[in-house]
């Protein structure tokens, strides 16, 4: 707790500083760009490219994963279209033995 405090403190110190001195001698191309400021910028870029490549992989997953259930929606619209022509088969054979039945009763 100890260092973290002594850290806290020289970081504002040197902000505090840092702008005192831009203030008195305004600032221009260059001046020194603090440390922190750098890193803080450089981990921000490390993050969007972490980001940018997680969201590429996700998508490259989704296009496969799409891919394979058009594959299955079109094996299911056969099917579908199979068992419509079955029914009406079906059907029509049931038209059929009921007016065979209907005769055999008269």
């Amino acid at each position: 707790m100890q260092f973290g405090q002594q850290v806290l403190r020289t970081l504002t110190k040197h902000i505090v500083l840092n702008t005192d001195k831009m203030k008195q001698d305004g600032w221009q191309n260059g001046k020194a760009i603090p440390a922190t400021l750098l890193l803080g910028l450089i981990t921000q870029g490390g993050a969007i490219v972490w980001t940018v490549s997680m969201m590429m992989s996700d998508i490259e997953s989704n296009s496969r994963a799409i891919s394979g259930i058009t594959m299955r929606m079109s094996k299911v619209e056969a099917m579908v279209q199979t068992q419509a022509v079955s029914l009406a088969r079906i059907d029509v054979n049931i038209s059929h033995i009921r007016g065979a039945v209907e005769k055999m009763a008269n």
